[in-house]
Formats: C-alpha cells, structure tokens, sequence
C-alpha cells in the first residue's frame, strides 16, 4: 500500500473513530464547507446533518475497513473506495457496506468534499 493510500485509510478512520464531541476541530480539519453525502437509501445529506451525526454517534463503534485503494484523479484529488463494517468490541453489528470518498488536497492537509455509501451487502 503507497503512502498516499495509508494517509487517506487513517484520514476516514480518524473521521469514523474520534470523540467529535472532544476535538470538534477535527470536523473542520477533515470536512470541506461544501462537503455532501449519498446515504445507503439514495438521499443526499448535507455537511450539518453528518456533522451532527458525527457528534453524536456511539463513542465505542468502530469500523474494519478493507480492500481500501484509491485513484489519483489529479495531483490534488483522489477517489477512495472501500468496504466497511461496524464492530462493536469483538462482535460484527452490521454488514459489509462499499463507500467511497473524494479527498481534495487543501495546502498540505485533506479534506473530504464527498462521500457515498451503498447499501449493505447481504
């Protein structure tokens, strides 16, 4: 894995697994202004309904993400694309979803401009 796909892999656990309530810089760091979502049933949410998520999540859910690769779409945006699945402690809670996420390169830090989720596998 290049260093460039470690970087984006520990940006979205970072965004899925920090306390937002104790570092709500981090949604500043990590989210663009203009950033949107497409959720698993096809609606676009805007950024203040997933900061507002992200604020209020479970403290203790955690992600495996897997088979995380991305594509340089240019030298300052790339396309993640990757399988998640929520774990609690050492039991799996959900299955295997397919998300991706575009990262644009802001000075020296990345932001996410735009993330989807597909429907859970079955």
């Amino acid at each position: 894995m290049c260093k460039l796909t470690k970087h984006i892999q520990a940006l979205e656990e970072k965004l899925l697994h920090s306390d937002m309530q104790e570092n709500p810089f981090l949604l500043d760091e990590l989210l663009a202004q203009s950033f949107e979502e497409i959720g698993n049933t096809g609606n676009i949410t805007a950024r203040q309904a997933v900061v507002e998520w992200l604020m209020n999540k479970n403290k203790s859910d955690r992600w495996l993400l897997t088979n995380f690769r991305i594509n340089e779409l240019s030298t300052d945006i790339v396309l993640a694309i990757y399988h998640a699945q929520k774990v609690r402690g050492s039991n799996v809670t959900a299955a295997v979803s397919t998300r991706s996420s575009v990262w644009k390169r802001h000075g020296s830090h990345w932001k996410m401009v735009f993330h989807q989720v597909s429907r859970s596998k079955k």
